[in-house]
């Protein structure tokens, strides 16, 4: 998904093995996911969505970026009550919670697997169903 802020900005959803790049997108106030290919296109992810970093995920801070000394997350959401707050969110390997829209722009990263769910609907309609074979007798 992307955030409430994203909805002006053209967007596509993510593929296993797309390079992302987090941006800050032109007009608006937030950044997210981009592709290498098209940065002026946010990519979505949905919950569950595991992507690696090339290196340490960097974050935006108020006064200093900090480290998150991490690559690999899974893209979830939080805060979904709150409406007029930011809810793109990673949760990394070691625990840490960071908003997408924290992240400092420039840093690289890789989808490697989609949600379950999303995965077996690609699967089902990627490959049609198999007629089933009926045995038929002679009288």
């Amino acid at each position: 998904m992307c955030d409430y802020s994203l909805h002006a900005v053209a967007n596509r959803p993510a593929e296993v093995a797309d390079r992302l790049v987090s941006t800050r997108f032109p007009s608006t106030t937030t950044k997210g996911f981009a592709s290498f290919d098209d940065p002026n296109v946010a990519v979505c992810l949905r919950p569950g969505t595991e992507i690696a970093f090339e290196e340490n995920v960097r974050v935006d801070g108020w006064v200093f970026r900090r480290n998150v000394n991490d690559r690999l997350a899974r893209f979830r959401q939080i805060d979904m009550g709150q409406y007029h707050n930011h809810h793109d969110a990673l949760e990394f390997s070691n625990g840490r919670i960071v908003l997408v829209t924290d992240l400092r722009p420039g840093q690289k990263a890789v989808v490697l697997q989609l949600p379950v769910s999303q995965a077996i609907q690609k699967t089902r309609t990627a490959a049609p169903a198999a007629t089933p074979r009926v045995a038929r007798t002679t009288p």
